[in-house]
């Protein structure tokens, strides 16, 4: 007695089907208002901002303020337009930002990095300059954590022989 199996063929998609597929741009989204925007997330350390670039309106918003006014000395406020800057948009686009964890230094650089990845989400053809400049990479320093038998993560307490 022999018996007989049928393999059933696979629905396989042929080489055309393949081609006919085309990667688009992440849909833009609507916010209560009707206004169409792209988001992204920016982070650094314990910080994380989530970024909204509308193409209508110029200015960064951060919290409900304005940046200037949110960030009070001119070097954390250069950080957080640094990757504008660097496309030459400052004025093109309105940003806004909810930022919350860590101090004002990491908040100003996950918004540096936030508004880069929205950009490239943007237009693609900023990546190669805004990653050239350092702004698409995530920092991955951290704190360190704290040891025990230690007062801070490297720091020992004071040590006699006798």
């Amino acid at each position: 007695m022999t018996k007989t199996h049928t393999i059933e063929k696979k629905d396989v998609p042929n080489e055309e089907s393949k081609d006919s597929v085309k990667l688009e741009k992440s849909p833009k989204e609507k916010n209560s208002k009707g206004d169409r925007y792209y988001e992204a997330i920016g982070r650094r350390k314990t910080s994380s901002a989530r970024i909204r670039l509308f193409t209508k309106g110029q200015g960064i918003i951060v919290n409900d303020k304005d940046y200037k006014e949110y960030f009070p000395t001119d070097i954390l406020q250069r950080i957080a337009e640094a990757s504008l800057k660097k496309m030459k948009s400052l004025d093109r686009f309105k940003i806004s930002v909810k930022v919350s964890g860590g101090g004002l230094k990491s908040q100003a650089e996950a918004i540096r990095h936030g508004t880069a990845r929205v950009l490239v989400i943007f237009n693609a053809d900023f990546k190669k300059r805004l990653r050239r400049a350092g702004y698409l990479t995530r920092d991955p320093r951290m704190k360190e954590r704290k040891k025990y038998g230690l007062k801070k993560a490297r720091k020992s307490p004071r040590w006699s022989k006798r």
